[in-house]
């Protein structure tokens, strides 16, 4: 095989595969990119980790058709470190790798394409057609509630609903719930006689990727094809591929909490600039000691937050609107952050029944689409 491309464009272009190259595993083709040079303008560079995966086109000039593994780390050290604009990259029939940019070359190995791992099939007639803004939005939303290394699967990823005219996107691991509906008008693929309605649960790392593939542009819209155990999201120069998690998500109508008898509606701005205050004392690491929590009492119309710990303390308070009983409450600092960031609107509804049970972060507005966000309280020994 041999190729001729720019040098700078292809490193450009084969930043995002990096991001799903294997950094370590026992199988030394998923720490390559498979270069497919099949045809005489172009070639095709693939990734893939076992669960996420990368294919893009990049355009050069091919002198001898092949495909090879190429260790992803050596080739995008190699385009950095390579003078000149031009680079041709030959392997030879004994797998000696060749890049020669200028007057400077530097040698390396490669591996069989046959030894690298089967990618899903990209393409399918099931799927459907996505405004990538829209989708970006609401995943951004409720990825901080995502699991990591639960111990039930189906939890460690973000679950997916969708209908001809809604999305639902839900994450939950064992303290926080996010759950964000919106009317969106998904399109069925061509030639397709199956429907948009669909359910299924993206791992975390690939949502975490997908996120930064998406695009903010409102007018630019991504094809979405699905089968059972695999997605495939095309863009157009890239295509994006998960595996997806197998089995049920909770059932988490059941977990929300729809009747609380205290209602507090505060200023987005003001809660969170008293919740980064007290970080000052829950986010310092005290050798001994466990990270201490922070505390929210409201009193008539007035919310208090502070924070204690043995290396200091702090309180702050403002004015809310308050319906209800008074109530003191202890929160990870961090996670009730989290989950009043997502809270579109400027005013927030905070509603709370008692300091043992959850409470149910919502936004005071009326644009279309619903959002929730719960979070379970710390218990204190006060």
């Amino acid at each position: 095989m041999k190729i001729t491309f720019n040098r700078q464009e292809i490193s450009n272009k084969i930043s995002p595969l990096m991001s799903v190259v294997s950094g370590k595993s026992t199988l030394t083709a998923v720490e390559g990119i498979l270069i497919e040079a099949n045809s005489p303008d172009s070639c095709t560079m693939t990734a893939f980790d076992i669960e996420k995966g990368m294919k893009i086109t990049v355009d050069c000039d091919v002198l001898e058709q092949g495909s090879y593994i190429i260790n992803a780390q050596k080739f995008n050290q190699t385009l950095k470190v390579m003078d000149g604009e031009k680079i041709t990259l030959t392997v030879d029939n004994k797998l000696g790798v060749l890049f020669e940019c200028g007057k400077s070359s530097h040698r390396t190995g490669a591996l069989k394409a046959e030894d690298f791992p089967e990618i899903p099939d990209l393409v399918s007639e099931k799927g459907f057609v996505v405004n990538q803004a829209q989708l970006k939005k609401m995943l951004s939303k409720v990825s901080y509630a995502m699991g990591i290394n639960e111990p039930r699967p189906v939890l460690n990823g973000c679950f997916i609903k969708t209908a001809e005219n809604e999305i639902n996107v839900v994450a939950c691991d064992g303290f926080k719930l996010a759950v964000c509906t919106s009317e969106a008008e998904l399109k069925k693929l061509e030639n397709s006689e199956r429907g948009v309605d669909f359910s299924f649960i993206v791992p975390v790392k690939s949502v975490n990727e997908l996120v930064k593939l998406l695009s903010d542009d409102e007018e630019d819209t991504v094809t979405v094809y699905m089968s059972h155990k695999n997605m495939v999201v095309a863009f157009d120069d890239l295509i994006f591929f998960t595996r997806l998690i197998v089995g049920e998500f909770v059932d988490y109508n059941r977990i929300i909490i729809k009747n609380h008898k205290i209602e507090v509606k505060a200023s987005k701005q003001e809660i969170l600039a008293a919740l980064e205050k007290a970080s000052l004392i829950t986010e310092e690491r005290i050798a001994g000691s466990v990270r201490s929590h922070v505390k929210v009492e409201v009193c008539e119309d007035i919310l208090k937050v502070s924070a204690v710990s043995s290396a200091g303390s702090i309180y702050d308070e403002f004015n809310v609107e308050h319906t209800g009983d008074d109530i003191s409450i202890a929160f990870n600092n961090r996670f009730l952050i989290d989950s009043i960031k997502a809270c579109r609107s400027e005013i927030v509804k905070l509603s709370m029944s008692s300091p043992l049970m959850g409470i149910n972060v919502e936004p005071c507005d009326e644009e279309s689409g619903s959002e929730l966000f719960m979070l379970l309280p710390v218990r204190t020994r006060d």
